[in-house]
């Protein structure tokens, strides 16, 4: 774990409804914006495990949102700020106030940060390339049903167990244990998750980038093989790790995107 640098923290108002939404930057080049994943923040996910440092010195803008209902993005309890598909009516408002047009910039994401990534370009985004991280197809597909986002659900919605725990090591009590450390807000969670819209494979086989799928080879790496077997232009790729050691623990996501990016 790198020791995360003291950033400051623009924001703005998204176009869809004038939430606060904030974000960092590192390095400089050719703009890069990469989104966390869900329960997650742009410094957990990005900056502190150093993925963010590997993909600017390639020579690259790394531009990192915190997302609506994490972070120093506003955490709003009024379901009216969670409509459907607003995390990827954000991208179109961050892109838009950076003044960042069709193919001047790169695109990705790790987890619900892939699967939005994927989403903003099915839906007219034209990012350069493309990173779907931590995600396979029936994340994409179906987000009800994936397990991840199931168990999610379950711990951010349903009444806990009797004593307050859930079995030490199941992935409840992980999940528990690190929105508590992180002091994540449970209810902003809960409706982030909601606004989730599914996408059918057949708008992901249209997707005409140049995408590099890559996700722990403890994750579910035969379901991202599927989504990258789907997309017509992509490259895929494990590090070693499951769903939140691959993103926080180790620094080959980092070094697998830097490749890919810098070799564009």
């Amino acid at each position: 774990m790198h020791v995360a640098p003291a950033l400051p923290v623009p924001s703005f108002l998204s176009a869809a409804d004038g939430v606060r939404l904030a974000y960092r930057e590192v390095g400089e080049g050719r703009p890069t914006v990469l989104l966390h994943g869900f329960s997650s923040t742009a410094v957990i996910n990005w900056i502190a495990p150093g993925h963010a440092a590997a993909v600017a010195a390639t020579g690259r803008r790394v531009i990192l949102p915190d997302l609506r209902g994490h972070g120093d993005s506003d955490r709003s309890h009024d379901p009216a700020a969670y409509p459907a598909d607003v995390v990827t009516d954000d991208v179109f408002a961050l892109l838009d106030h950076l003044g960042l047009t069709d193919g001047e910039f790169d695109l990705g994401g790790y987890s619900l940060g892939g699967r939005t990534s994927l989403r903003a370009v099915v839906r007219g985004a034209r990012p350069g390339r493309l990173v779907v991280a931590g995600m396979g197809l029936a994340g994409v597909t179906h987000m009800r049903g994936h397990s991840f986002a199931d168990v999610f659900l379950h711990v951010l919605t349903d009444p806990p167990p009797a004593d307050g725990t859930f079995a030490p090591g199941s992935a409840e009590g992980r999940i528990t244990d690190f929105v508590a450390r992180i002091g994540a807000d449970r209810t902003a969670l809960r409706l982030t998750l909601g606004t989730a819209v599914d996408t059918p494979a057949a708008d992901v086989a249209r997707v005409d980038v140049p995408t590099l799928v890559v996700c722990g080879d403890r994750d579910d790496p035969a379901d991202a093989r599927v989504l990258s077997d789907v997309l017509p232009r992509s490259t895929f790729a494990t590090v070693k790790g499951d769903h939140i050691s691959a993103a926080n623990r180790s620094d080959a996501l980092g070094a697998a995107m830097a490749a890919f990016l810098g070799a564009g």
